[in-house]
């Protein structure tokens, strides 16, 4: 039994299953990114830690734009 068949089987409708599958594999892209953007910030500011404030501001800019891109797909999942 695969993942589909289940969510298929738990909604009754294969629809919402394939909707339910793509959001989750299109939430692992933000989550790399988060996690990517977050430990090359760190070694940044471990690395030279007088620009430490315009690194974090940075990073957080980037988190922001790629928790949106994870947004959009859990809107489009209910269209």
């Amino acid at each position: 039994m695969t993942i589909l068949t289940i969510l298929a089987e738990i909604t009754g409708d294969i629809e919402v299953g394939l909707k339910a599958m793509g959001y989750g594999l299109a939430a692992i892209g933000p989550g790399i990114g988060i996690g990517y953007l977050v430990g090359n910030a760190v070694q940044a500011m471990a690395r030279q830690p007088e620009a430490a404030g315009m690194v974090r501001t940075t990073m957080f800019l980037g988190i922001a734009f790629a928790e949106a891109l994870a947004l959009f797909g859990f809107v489009l999942f209910f269209l």
